[in-house]
């Protein structure tokens, strides 16, 4: 029986546990991009609208790297070492993403970088544009290609449940108790179904043995389906438990650089006053170059995950959606600020699932417009972020 008490307006609390659980994993991505994002606007004060097609090539590396190895749209057979192509898609996407970074810097935002601020805004949609129309020219997308599931290793292509509650005592004794019936009845359905003519014309004897069979499966079923509801658990792809601890080291590895490395001094010094810095001897151009090559490679490794673990179809406009939430997540963090990143990262994802868990599903990708309202009109600095106002 079905537990209403757990049911309040709709809202199946039950489910809450898996909801909370796939907001994480979808946050975890929206964090690897957020990052990008507030990093090249802590050092430029440039928001950097081209990041999200920077993702979306990312998608597309890992993809003509993976037909490259074996798993194009006519391959047929099981890979015979996916970690070792996963490695090789991963590497290439976040090299190939930095250089693109880094040639988007050089020729679109330094020339511009003495000049009024908006026009390295209008710069930024432009290149954005020109990546979104531009790749089609020379890119597959009709139909749109995915990555082969194949790419994964059988193991991850597991789901692993944790089980929070068990289900009712009762109902797990009534299972074991019908199991045996059904499996037998299973059997002698089997076996009859070999010597009958036609399913659809059947003996009398083998009519019988069919009513028993589905009457046998019913019962079962309906105790099966009794006890998922009455008990609690979460069930996650394994592929999506890789995708999360990829990006947590991620993190963890830019954390360190940031924080314990010249480099991130550098990175922190430009930040905090970007002409203090040059003057003390720090080589601005290089902290910039750095810095689009780290938010743009990081892009690149969720890119690749996202289509790797999800095969997802790609079009030229893949990374857009995933680019205006992980802008927003930025903001929603504060924007120049990396573990605002992160933590505005994961509150998006787990905002969005919340919605479908709510019911709403069709409103998913409008949540990320209505929390950049919110934060714009309570906290335009974001949760972690300065509280000072400033003009973009």
């Amino acid at each position: 029986m079905y537990d209403l008490t757990n049911t309040v307006a709709g809202l199946n609390f039950s489910a809450l546990p898996q909801t909370l659980t796939n907001g994480i994993l979808n946050g975890a991505i929206y964090a690897l991009i957020a990052l990008g994002y507030t990093m090249v606007y802590g050092v430029l004060r440039l928001i950097n609208f081209a990041h999200g097609e920077v993702f979306m090539l990312g998608a597309y590396v890992a993809l003509l790297t993976s037909y490259a190895l074996g798993y194009g749209p006519a391959a047929s057979g099981d890979p015979t070492n996916p970690l070792l192509s996963l490695a090789i898609m991963l590497l290439l996407s976040m090299t190939i993403c930095a250089i693109i970074g880094v040639l988007i810097e050089r020729f679109a935002y330094r020339p511009l970088r003495s000049q009024p601020r908006i026009a390295s805004l209008i710069t930024a949609i432009g290149v954005s544009l020109l990546l979104q129309y531009g790749g089609a020219l020379f890119l597959p997308v009709s139909p749109p290609p995915s990555i082969k599931e194949t790419v994964n290793p059988p193991e991850f292509r597991k789901p692993v449940t944790i089980v929070l509650t068990q289900p009712d005592e009762k109902i797990t004794q009534t299972i074991a108790d019908l199991k045996p019936a059904y499996e037998e009845a299973k059997q002698k359905w089997e076996a009859q179904k070999k010597i009958e003519k036609d399913e659809f014309e059947l003996t009398p004897e083998g009519e019988a043995i069919r009513s028993e069979f589905q009457e046998k499966e019913r019962a079962y079923s309906g105790a099966v389906r009794e006890a998922d509801t009455s008990s609690n658990k979460i069930i996650v792809p394994t592929g999506k438990l890789i995708m999360l601890s990829t990006s947590m080291f991620l993190m963890v590895i830019l954390w360190y650089l940031v924080t314990r490395t010249r480099a991130g001094r550098a990175m922190r010094a430009v930040s905090h006053d970007f002409d203090s810095a040059a003057l003390m001897g720090v080589d601005v151009n290089k902290i910039v170059t750095l810095t689009f090559v780290i938010g743009s490679s990081l892009a690149g490794a969720g890119a690749m995950m996202l289509a790797s673990f999800q095969g997802t179809p790609l079009t030229t406009f893949f990374g857009l959606q995933p680019g205006v939430k992980a802008f927003v997540a930025a903001v929603l963090g504060g924007i120049g600020n990396i573990p605002g990143a992160v933590l505005g990262g994961l509150l998006m994802g787990v905002a969005e699932d919340m919605v479908i868990w709510a019911g709403y599903s069709e409103y998913k990708d409008a949540v990320a417009l209505v929390i950049l309202i919110i934060v714009l009109l309570f906290r335009p600095g974001g949760i972690l972020g300065s509280s000072k106002v400033e003009k973009v």
